[in-house]
């Protein structure tokens, strides 16, 4: 159901802490540039009259509601009118931390197993959700396992009365159990493959030795192997009920009405009593016993195959009701948070690391402090984990500033807005706090004890807690690697697997299991940004929003990887991530200094054909965030000194890729469909880094940063009007001579059969495999017809063709996706998946089956609808989030769309009919000229090519 992922602090507010989530995927092809200057902001006196005068709202939960039903079911709503769509969320207070060796990752496997039907619906529940266009998923954590779906308005009672259904009703059968055992078995490989996922993993062991906070929240292959059915029911029987339950409703709803189909459909389960196996039975860190933590006084080192060399340190912390919690979020930005943060300043900015994050975990009945850090090349962790030291140390004994305080606590705040935008996100907020905390209220309360913090208290709280007795040190140190070897076979027969794909998946079985929707359905009137074009070329489109006082900016550079020479690749990278380094008229801390005061974020990121500029930011600092990003395209001067770190953190990040077999995977496929000389062939290698002088960087620039090549798209709080002379005073004396450079894309023939490359990765435990071939543009005629087909195939992990039989049936893969990935010029088409070396020959050669089956003999009519339902649905819950509808209105007029695409999409995809779908399917889809490429373990390696 999701994936193992850091979460950056700008989200902290949604989730403390989520082990597992979705990840999504990038829309364009190519890595990019991980820029680090992720906060932006303005002074008080570069204000004008440009936005509405709304001050920040000092409550997260205006008209929020909270009941509690007779069954002991809490329901909590929040009505929110910017979008007539509606989330469902249900939040068990149930998790890893309930657990015990032995059966560590029985909360998370029952998550998988809620998506495998009911007794009254025996169909995969993702096929069920997808029918209704939901964007629906689930996580298990530490103190909660949740699950959330956000749909149109029209369609809240089908998702309360599937919720209701999987909370009484579910089935946990021998056989569906044994598949997503392995399914779930595959996604902790994939963690395996991770040494950040392996020293957390030692460390945390070591913080808590005899406690469930210490176990990993997905558990372990030993225990998931040994799990059975009964032990899966009777989790299921005891902590599965409404009284245990926290069920969240946010957006566009009548709150009487919809309490009223609460109780309607809720209200009639049972309040179950509590049997053997209560709360707290499987683990030590039950309800109501006492934390305890250890401290090795020796390092945890880890010397295994691997890349990078990595220090964590990990402080244990109070639990999230305790009164020093919104200081030691304070301590932590001013220790970690921007360029100006005092470990960036010691370890980044000095050559030591290429970077250092940290979180404070808040928890139901713990928590902890940690900080991760990626050393540079060559540097010593004994040395960085001393500077680390040495910075806390110093607080200790010489404090903070009042200037310190003060932007730390104004990035807080503004996180908090900048991260409650879109209603999943705020329902997020209220299950969390109301689940952990156990207060909806919460971060209201939170955010009124971060104003008070003081100087003293950071002090306070770094003297009471970050003690160097009380830490626990983990290094790792990477063995030395085995040389890359890379096998290439042409493969003319298919592999003798015993796999028939049978008769294709029938939806009129979803339509017999979907609960009824309201048919009351009224047409969005959705309204069009403000378009115009300055004399220099530059785009600009507006669209005021006054839903929150906010501001989301997205752009784009025509100056992608895609302009690099082949023996200086990475240059556009290199680019991008220095323009933050320094003007004409402003150092690299000035500008982080000005910016990191009101807690905006401004980011650049280089992707194949273009880079992405993403800024977000309170309505009030909107000019401050539109004078840095013109001073930085226009005036930016690459000093030496700043290039040079940004190099040593492009090679140490170039050789952590080269060992992440996704990373691997991606780019020799990439580099085996596309020839040399193609845009799309070129990656950088640690000697094209090298070669890049300063001067090709200065040259780059010049050449490609260019007012007619950059597009700029806001949505928000703001008057059209002022910030289009506001854009004009800053950008509009820019000129330029002659015409922007142009690249056209050679054309790729198809290969001339099956080709199959396989990268080998020592030590790693998941394989990952992509499949594909050359695609179409964004502008072909076909494109909608193509998402149709697409969607079908394998657009869902859990309803697609694909996903049903390689994933749910087969319990092949953790995760199985197709996409055309179309752009501006010819993109890919391209299968995904991950799965363990010993399921990876039999995934492969029944996707091909799968391929050859729909190529030949198409898809049927009820499939078309389905899909066509399913696109329109997840496109209008998708532009109820301000950053998705951003990014759409930027990239209908980059990739040359017209300007009413936003509105006729999902009429375009409403007219895709039966005929163009199989004929698309005919002319797209090509198993027996197809690459194939797996990156993983030598034994795979070994297997395929015998």
């Amino acid at each position: 159901m999701s994936v193992f992922s850091t979460l950056y602090k700008k989200y902290r507010f949604q989730l403390l802490l989520l082990s597992f989530w979705l990840v999504a995927v990038l829309l364009f092809i190519g890595k990019p540039a991980q820029s680090q200057h992720v906060r932006a902001s303005g002074q008080e006196n570069q204000r004008q009259n440009l936005v509405a005068k709304i001050t920040m709202p000092l409550t997260v939960t205006e008209n929020v509601r909270k009941i509690v039903l007779e069954n002991g079911l809490t329901v909590v709503t929040k009505e929110v009118h910017t979008a007539p769509v509606v989330t469902v969320q249900v939040w068990y207070k149930i998790g890893s931390r309930n657990e015990e060796s032995g059966v560590n990752g029985i909360a998370h496997q029952l998550e998988h197993m809620l998506f495998k039907g009911t007794k009254n619906r025996p169909i995969q529940f993702g096929r069920l959700f997808s029918a209704l266009g939901s964007d629906s998923n689930a996580f298990t954590s530490y103190d909660q396992t949740a699950y959330y779906g956000t749909v149109e308005r029209n369609k809240l009672k089908a998702l309360l009365v599937l919720e209701a259904d999987r909370m009484q009703n579910s089935l946990i059968e021998p056989e569906q159990l044994a598949s997503e055992k392995r399914v779930v078995i595959s996604e902790l490989q994939g963690y395996e493959n991770s040494p950040e996922y392996r020293l957390n993993r030692a460390v945390m062991q070591a913080v808590f030795p005899n406690n469930a906070y210490g176990l990993p929240v997905g558990g372990t292959k030993a225990d998931v192997e040994k799990l059975d059915v009964e032990q899966v029911q009777k989790y299921y029987r005891n902590f599965y009920r409404p009284d245990n339950a926290v069920l969240v409703i946010v957006g566009d709803f009548k709150t009487g009405k919809t309490l009223e189909m609460v109780k309607e459909v809720f209200g009639q389960l049972p309040r179950r009593e509590w049997g053997s196996g209560g709360v707290g039975e499987w683990g030590s860190g039950g309800v109501g016993e006492e934390i305890t933590s250890s401290s090795p006084s020796s390092p945890i080192v880890l010397r295994e195959p691997g890349a990078g060399h990595l220090l964590q340190v990990v402080y244990p912390l109070p639990d999230v009701n305790q009164p020093d919690v919104p200081a030691l979020d304070v301590m932590d930005y001013i220790l970690t948070e921007g360029r100006n943060s005092r470990l960036y300043q010691a370890l980044v900015e000095t050559g030591l690391a290429s970077d250092v994050t940290a979180s404070v975990t808040s928890l139901r009945e713990s928590g902890w402090y940690e900080l991760l850090v990626v050393a540079a090349l060559n540097q010593k962790l004994k040395k960085i984990d001393s500077v680390v030291s040495s910075a806390i140390a110093n607080i200790t004994e010489k404090g903070v500033t009042l200037e310190e305080v003060e932007r730390a606590k104004t990035q807080l705040v503004a996180d908090v807005i900048l991260s409650n935008r879109d209603i999943t996100s705020q329902a997020m907020q209220l299950g969390n706090d109301e689940t952990t905390a156990g207060d909806y209220q919460y971060t209201d309360r939170y955010l009124a004890a971060v104003r008070q913090v003081k100087q003293a208290d950071v002090v306070a709280v770094v003297k009471k807690y970050l003690r160097t007795e009380a830490r626990t040190v983990g290094y790792f140190e990477p063995t030395q690697k085995q040389s890359q070897v890379m096998t290439e076979k042409p493969h003319t027969s298919q592999t003798t697997e015993n796999f028939s794909p049978g008769a294709p998946v029938n939806p009129s079985e979803v339509a017999k299991y979907l609960p009824p929707v309201d048919s009351t359905k009224e047409a969005i009137a959705r309204l069009l940004p403000e378009q115009f074009t300055f004399t220099n070329g530059l785009r600009v489109l507006l669209l005021p929003d006054k839903s929150t006082p906010t501001v989301t900016l997205s752009g784009y550079i025509k100056a992608g990887m895609e302009f690099d020479p082949e023996d200086k690749a990475g240059l556009a990278s290199l680019v991008a991530e220095n323009l933050m380094n320094g003007t004409k008229t402003k150092d690299n801390l000035s500008i982080a200094k000005a910016l990191e005061e009101r807690g905006v974020s401004l980011d650049f990121e280089a992707y194949r054909e273009g880079v992405r500029m993403e800024g977000d930011s309170l309505a009030r600092d909107l000019p401050v965030l539109i004078r840095t990003l013109a001073d930085v395209i226009q005036n930016s001067t690459f000093p030496t000194k700043e290039l040079e770190l940004n190099r040593q953190q492009a090679l140490t990040s170039l050789e952590v890729e080269l060992d992440d077999p996704t990373e691997v995977a991606r780019r020799t496929f990439l580099q085996s469909v596309y020839p040399k000389k193609h845009p799309l062939h070129t990656f950088a290698t640690e000697k094209s880094l090298e070669q890049i002088s300063r001067k090709d960087v200065i040259k780059f620039k010049e050449k490609h940063y260019r007012p007619d090549t950059i597009v700029l798209a806001l949505v928000g709080d703001f008057d059209p009007e002022s910030v289009r002379s506001l854009i004009k005073t800053e950008f509009g004396n820019w000129q330029v001579i002659g015409q922007p450079p142009a690249l056209k894309y050679p054309t790729v023939s198809l290969p001339e059969n099956i080709v199959r490359v396989n990268p080998v990765l020592p030590s790693k435990a998941q394989a990952v495999t992509y499949m594909g071939y050359a695609g179409i543009k964004r502008q072909d005629p076909r494109f909608y017809t193509a998402s149709v087909l697409n969607q079908i195939l394998g657009g869902d992990t859990l309803s697609s063709r694909l996903g049903v039989e390689i994933r749910d049936r087969q319990g092949l893969s953790y995760g199985i996706y197709s996409y055309f990935q179309a752009g501006k010029n010819i993109g890919t088409f391209l299968i995904e998946m991950q799965t363990s070396p010993e399921d990876t020959n039999k995934a492969i050669a029944s996707t091909q089956k799968l391929i050859q089956q729909i190529h030949q003999q198409g898809v049927t009519a009820t499939e078309v609808e389905t899909a066509k339902h399913t696109l329109i649905s997840n496109y209008n819950v998708s532009l109820a989030d301000p950053e998705d509808l951003t990014d759409r209105i930027l990239m209908n007029e980059v990739y040359g769309l017209d300007a009413i695409e936003l509105r006729s999409f999902p009429q375009k995809i409403q007219e895709v009919t039966l005929e163009e779908v199989n004929q698309a399917a005919r002319e797209l889809l090509h198993p027996d000229k197809i690459v194939v490429v797996t990156a993983g373990p030598a034994v795979f390696a070994k297997q395929n090519n015998r």
